[in-house]
């Protein structure tokens, strides 16, 4: 097993910074910060992310994904918001039901171009959480209902397998999945962690699972049988979600989160809720845009 450690890469200081996912076609960086309702936009300065644009939706925002002719599909607290080139925003797809005490969570374009989301209850109470996926006539295809907090989401990099977090219980999940016919299998145990909770993740070009431990201030790495393989120390109690960046996507870049830290945990953690960055020694999977097809004539 072999140690890493993660550096700040950026700045300014969130209260839960997610999702990252590197866009190719752009060499941008897309992040959201969940309590503050903004999803943001950074260019790599080596190691490190700049901010270059800030979108603010007055609600939280779970997850981001882009089109390739620059559509933003936003999950806000309830609904989907679809952001035109201009800025013009219009209602997508609820995923929540109206006024319920729930929100939407993480969320990740599976390898077809559709997107998929999960939510979380706002009372913490555990159970009757959701994974679903946006089909491409707005349809909703329920792939778990069962959950306590629908987190972290990775495809395999032949697209295959789909794993998913549910982070109270600790379980990565993993099942078979076909991105053409949109058939998906019966969910297994992949990993179980006991000392911290799964969060975001991400997949290797090999297939190894990189995972945040809310928690225990690391990401991991699990090999495709789910052993484990390395850890990157990172100066922040709580990395919420990983994302491989960069023109030969070899930059790990890490999200984390200040919430729920004291005032002496937030001295002694100066960069908690910025984003971090770590040579790994390995590369990503491409992300996928979204196909956008709910909104094509």
């Amino acid at each position: 097993m072999t140690d890493f450690e993660a550096l700040p890469a950026s700045s300014e200081r969130h209260v839960l910074a997610e999702g990252p996912v590197w866009l190719a076609s752009t060499e941008t960086l897309l992040w959201v910060d969940i309590e503050q309702g903004h999803v943001l936009e950074g260019r790599l300065a080596g190691d490190t992310v700049e901010q270059i644009a800030k979108h603010e939706f007055g609600e939280t925002v779970g997850a981001a994904a882009r089109s390739d002719d620059g559509h933003l599909l936003v999950a806000a607290r309830e609904t989907m918001i679809i952001v035109d080139p201009t800025g013009v925003r219009t209602a997508g797809p609820r995923i929540v039901p109206a006024g319920s005490r729930r929100r939407t969570n993480d969320g990740a374009v599976d390898p077809a171009g559709r997107f998929l989301i999960g939510t979380l209850s706002l009372d913490d109470v555990p159970g009757g959480e959701t994974l679903v996926r946006i089909e491409d006539d707005t349809s909703l295809t329920v792939l778990d209902d069962d959950l306590s907090l629908s987190n972290g989401l990775a495809w395999s990099p032949d697209g295959t397998l789909l794993y998913s977090i549910d982070t109270v219980p600790g379980i990565v999940w993993v099942r078979d999945y076909d991105a053409a016919t949109g058939a998906v299998g019966d969910r297994r145990e992949h990993v179980r962690v006991t000392d911290g909770h799964p969060d975001g993740m991400c997949a290797d070009a090999y297939g190894n699972l990189w995972i945040a431990i809310w928690g225990a201030g690391e990401v991991r790495s699990y090999s495709p049988t789910g052993a484990i393989l390395d850890t990157v120390r990172v100066a922040a109690p709580h990395p919420s979600s990983v994302a491989f960046a960069g023109p030969d996507l070899d930059l790990l870049i890490i999200s984390t989160a200040s919430r729920d830290l004291s005032e002496a945990e937030l001295e002694l953690y100066p960069s908690a809720g910025c984003l971090f960055s770590a040579r790994v020694g390995a590369t990503g999977v491409p992300s996928v845009a979204w196909n956008a097809a709910f909104i094509r004539p």
